[in-house]
C-alpha cells in the first residue's frame, strides 16, 4: 500500500512538472512569434520558426522563471531573456544536427531544419537565430535599464560563442574516438552545455540587481545544472526510447563521444549525477521555500525520459 502511495505520489508530480513545463513553453511560444510577427517576413522566418517554435521542453525558460521568483522578478522582466535564450539554444541545435557536425536527421520528433529546407538554409536560420536573440535584448520595449541590457548581452556572447556553446562544440567533435580525462570531458561539457544554463540563472540576478558575489553564485550554480541536464541527455542517449526522446538514441558510442558515461561506466556516472544534484539542492538552501518551484524542475531533469 506505501509503495502504491510513494508511486502514486511521483506519478502526479511527473504530471505537474509536464504541465508546468508545457505551460512556460506556450507562453515563450507565443513571445517568439508576437516578436517575428513584427519583423520583415523573409525567406528565413518560415525555417526559424520551425527550429525555435513548438518543439522541445524549453526547461531552460522554466528555470529563469523559477529563479525569478526567488527575487521577486515580475515574469514580463524576464519574457525576453526566455526567448533570447531559446534562439540561442535552437540555433545551437540547427547547427549541430547539420552533416558537417553530429550529422542528425531527427529532432524533436520532427525531420531536422536541414533535412525539411537544405543545409544552406539551416545554416542562415540558425546564424539569423542568434542574431534574434541580442535584437530581443535589445529591444526598446523590453521594460529593464539600459546598462543591464549591456551587462546581458555581454554574458550572453560570452556563454554563446568560443568560451561558451561554440567552443564547447568544437572539442566535442575534436574529442570524438579520442580518451580524454574526466576533467577534460567535464570543461566540454560544461561549456557546450552548461555555459547557457550559467547566463539563464546569472541574467536573474542581473535583473534583480543582485551584488557581483550572489550573480557568480548563480552562473556556477546555473553551470552545475546545465552538466546535470548533459549527463541526464548521456543517460536518455544510453538507454532512452527515440519515441520519448525525439530524436535518435545510442548514437553517442556510434560516434565515438566522450562522455563520462563512457569513461566511469553506467553505475559510477550515475552516482556522480546524483551527488551533482544533492549539491546544487544543498546549495539552494539558503534561499528558502521561494525555490521549492525551482528544486522540483532540477529533480525532474535528472529522471526525465524525455
Amino acid at each position: 500500500m506505501r509503495c502504491l502511495k510513494k508511486n502514486l505520489k511521483k506519478f502526479q508530480k511527473k504530471k505537474m512538472i509536464k504541465k508546468k513545463l508545457k505551460k512556460n513553453a506556450s507562453k515563450i511560444d507565443k513571445f517568439l512569434i508576437n516578436f517575428l510577427n513584427r519583423q520583415q517576413n523573409t525567406l528565413l522566418v518560415k525555417p526559424m520558426k520551425y527550429g525555435v517554435i513548438s518543439g522541445g521542453k524549453k526547461i531552460r525558460s522554466t528555470l529563469i522563471l523559477e529563479t525569478g521568483k526567488i527575487f521577486n522578478v515580475s515574469e514580463k522582466k524576464l519574457l525576453n531573456i526566455c526567448a533570447a535564450v531559446e534562439c540561442i539554444h535552437s540555433y545551437s541545435l540547427i547547427h549541430d544536427d547539420l552533416p558537417c557536425m553530429d550529422n542528425d536527421s531527427l529532432r524533436r520528433g520532427k525531420p531536422s531544419t536541414h533535412i525539411k529546407f537544405g543545409e544552406a538554409s539551416a545554416v542562415l536560420a540558425g546564424s539569423s537565430l542568434l542574431t534574434l536573440a541580442f535584437e530581443i535584448i535589445s529591444d526598446k520595449k523590453f521594460p529593464i535599464q539600459p546598462n543591464i541590457k549591456s551587462e546581458i548581452v555581454r554574458s550572453l556572447a560570452s556563454c554563446s560563442g568560443h568560451t561558451g556553446i561554440a567552443g564547447g562544440q568544437e572539442l566535442d567533435l575534436k574529442f570524438e574516438n579520442k580518451k580524454k580525462s574526466i576533467n577534460q570531458i567535464i570543461n566540454m561539457q560544461k561549456k557546450k552545455t552548461g555555459k547557457l544554463f550559467n547566463f539563464c540563472l546569472y541574467a536573474v540576478g542581473a535583473v534583480a540587481k543582485k551584488s557581483k558575489r550572489e550573480k557568480n553564485f548563480l552562473s556556477v550554480l546555473g553551470e552545475e545544472i546545465g552538466l546535470l541536464f548533459q549527463l541526464a541527455d548521456d543517460f536518455l542517449d544510453n538507454k532512452g526510447s527515440a519515441k520519448l526522446v525525439g530524436k535518435p538514441v545510442k548514437k553517442d558510442n556510434k560516434k565515438g563521444k566522450s562522455t563520462l558515461l563512457k569513461l566511469m561506466g553506467e553505475k559510477k556516472a550515475y552516482l556522480y549525477a546524483n551527488n551533482l544534484k544533492k549539491n546544487i539542492l544543498l546549495k539552494l538552501k539558503k534561499h528558502g521555500k521561494k525555490t521549492k518551484d525551482l528544486i522540483s524542475t532540477i529533480e525532474f531533469i535528472l529522471e526525465r525520459k524525455f
